[in-house]
């Protein structure tokens, strides 16, 4: 099988997929830590797509790989398959979307850049870090997932959020020609329906699986379901 390799979300990083490591029967994992964030929080931050996109792709030796993102890492995925169609076997869309003005998000990103800069880079972690959960901070999975937020400064927060802002990937959905599935918590409060509903009905062939009761951290909210969809997604010739 080739490799799965996994591209976190905005001030996400490598540790927040523990409870994926059943997807590892059969197949390595690879799991990247951007610059500015996770174990990458000393690097100097990015602030466009193309630019994590570009950072990815050097940094995975392998030719071929399927590739899996989340949120932020969902666009830096189809900013790789853009830039490298021929090394993606197969692509999963996590929780994220083509937009990257984020409409519907909680808050703006606009907003969210003004409150780093006023509140702080680990107030800014945890309060959206939250956001992320059903039951926000009583989530079993919060604790964790904050600490992994809060290794981000705010030079590194800043720059994500401009890199979202920035880019769109709206006009590139018709040239996917990887296998392509979607996956979205019904109570996301990041990424809204019309979000989804662009990348399901745009993407030639996608696939689209919506897991009930989750917000935007489904696989650690529902990590059993999480993982079947994507084994059997690809491991289905």
């Amino acid at each position: 099988m080739k490799p799965l390799v996994f591209v976190h979300g905005f001030m996400g990083g490598s540790d927040q997929w523990a409870l994926q490591a059943p997807l590892a029967e059969g197949r390595d994992l690879i799991a990247i830590d951007l610059p500015g964030f996770g174990k990458n929080a000393h690097m100097p931050p990015v602030n466009t797509i193309e630019g994590f996109a570009e950072w990815v792709l050097a940094e995975i030796a392998h030719q071929e790989f399927d590739l899996l993102g989340h949120s932020m890492g969902g666009m830096i995925v189809q900013e790789m398959t853009r830039l490298a169609p021929d090394r993606v076997r197969k692509l999963v869309l996590y929780g994220t979307g083509a937009s990257g003005a984020l409409p519907g998000r909680f808050e703006s990103i606009e907003i969210s850049i003004q409150r780093a800069r006023t509140e702080g880079a680990r107030h800014t972690a945890r309060r959206i870090a939250a956001t992320w959960f059903v039951k926000r901070e009583s989530a079993p999975e919060y604790p964790a997932c904050a600490a992994i937020a809060e290794r981000a400064r705010l030079t590194a927060i800043v720059a994500g959020l401009e890199a979202m802002s920035g880019w769109s990937g709206l006009d590139h959905l018709v040239d996917i020609s990887a296998p392509t599935l979607v996956v979205w918590g019904d109570c996301d409060r990041t990424y809204e329906w019309s979000q989804i509903e662009t990348l399901w009905r745009t993407i030639p062939g996608c696939n689209l699986a919506v897991v009930p009761s989750c917000a935007h951290a489904v696989h650690l909210e529902r990590p059993r379901q999480f993982n079947a969809l994507i084994a059997d997604f690809l491991d289905e010739h």
